[in-house]
């Protein structure tokens, strides 16, 4: 008996554009790779702004208002990809439900073969 005899309908039927891009965008998003560079960034805009507020206390900075462009451009952020996440995340659950379910039967279906060969060798060794 094959896994794939068990293949579920939703796990058969090909991702849609949305779907791929939630699940490429999560992906992306929960690697360190992004996680340093976005810290970099952060470190950066904070350096450099804060250079300019020391240095140039009668300029204008490029935000005028120290750090709040940054609080705006990082809740945009969080904004945006929470949904994104959160569609990507649901989809695999409903993954791993499905595959939960259709692991069970066939441990079901295993368990009651077991017990048949077992009354079978049992009637053997009783002859």
């Amino acid at each position: 008996m094959k896994r794939e005899e068990f293949e579920h309908p939703i796990l058969r039927k090909k991702p849609t554009f949305g779907q791929k891009a939630s699940d490429v965008i999560a992906k992306v998003i929960g690697s360190w790779g992004f996680i340093i560079s976005l810290f970099l960034i952060l470190v950066g805009w904070i350096t450099i702004n804060g250079y300019i507020l020391i240095e140039y206390e009668l300029g204008k900075p490029f935000d005028p208002a120290p750090f709040i462009l940054l609080n705006l451009v990082v809740g945009c952020l969080s904004v945006i990809y929470t949904p994104i996440i959160l569609m990507s995340q649901n989809r695999q659950a409903q993954k791993d439900r499905i595959k939960m379910e259709y692991d069970y039967q066939l441990n079901k279906k295993a368990e009651k073969e077991i017990q048949e060969i077992k009354k079978l060798l049992l009637k053997k060794n009783n002859r």
